[in-house]
């Protein structure tokens, strides 16, 4: 049975108003199979460029647009939380407000979704931002118990990529802030909550690399981000005292070395989706 399903997307401040026009865009009006709501949440004041180019992009679109404005800005979490509540379907599809939709990502996704899965990302292409040159493949672990695994040591989704049933996030305590962990929190979450998962290896959204891409994986803000997610794991229960140890190590001490080998490792064992267990860095 073909579904119905929501485009929950959120605006700030620091997004482009080009490079949201072109995420909404590749979003809804170039996909084979198109949304049948878009929910947009402008999480706070935005410039009037951004402003424009929200009212323009709701103007053009060829699907109903839920424009929910938020007067001070409360951060990803609690804008998609909102959002979520104000979806009118059950299969809700995310998007950043600065990445590309490949036109065949929601005919690809949905089917998953009504086959049975409750979350499914997808593949990325890594692209900079000047001139648009392809820089890098994000290959994401497809099956669903090698997913379950890998998820105790790095988070096996890309949110920008993700189709999800929102009864399977509500079930698991909904989008919660967590420094700037919330999208790898919600996912463990709804692994252990017994969510069924999967991604697509494929390639179907384009994902924006701009300068300090990698400097912002590390740093102390960082680090303190990644000590609150791994006490949280270890708190449900998601990983076991041995994980815990050593993600704090590895994961930990990542936010620490240097930039370049930062980068060198990111490209080496994460992008290329190859990272043995334990390894993971991001």
């Amino acid at each position: 049975m073909t579904e119905p399903f929501s485009l929950l997307m959120a605006v700030y401040r620091g997004d482009h108003p080009v490079h949201f026009a072109k995420a909404f865009a590749s979003s809804v009006g170039a996909q084979s199979r198109r949304p049948a709501q878009v929910v947009l949440v402008q999480d706070g004041p935005v410039s009037p460029g951004l402003e424009g180019a929200i009212e323009t992009a709701i103007a053009d679109s060829p699907v109903p647009v839920v424009h929910h404005r938020i007067d001070e800005n409360v951060g990803l979490a609690g804008a998609l939380a909102e959002g979520l509540a104000l979806s009118d379907h059950d299969v809700v599809a995310r998007m950043d407000a600065d990445d590309i939709s490949l036109p065949e990502r929601f005919a690809a996704q949905l089917p998953l979704i009504e086959d049975g899965l409750d979350l499914v990302g997808t593949g990325m292409l890594e692209f900079l931002d000047d001139d648009g040159s392809i820089v890098g493949r994000r290959v994401p672990r497809s099956d669903e118990d090698e997913i379950r695994r890998y998820a105790r040591f790095h988070d096996p989704f890309s949110h920008p990529t993700v189709v999800y049933r929102r009864s399977a996030v509500e079930h698991a305590g909904g989008y919660q802030p967590l420094g700037l962990m919330e999208d790898y929190w919600l996912f463990a979450r709804m692994i252990h909550a017994g969510a069924r998962v999967g991604n697509l290896p494929e390639p179907l959204v384009m994902y924006r690399v701009g300068a300090g891409a990698y400097a912002r994986r590390g740093g102390r803000a960082q680090w303190r981000s990644e000590m609150a997610l791994q006490r949280a794991f270890r708190r449900i229960g998601f990983t076991t005292r041995g994980e815990y140890l050593r993600n704090v190590v590895v994961r930990g001490g990542y936010r620490f070395v240097p930039e370049p080998v930062r980068k060198l490792a990111y490209r080496r064992f994460i992008a290329r989706g190859d990272a043995p267990e334990g390894r993971d860095l991001t």
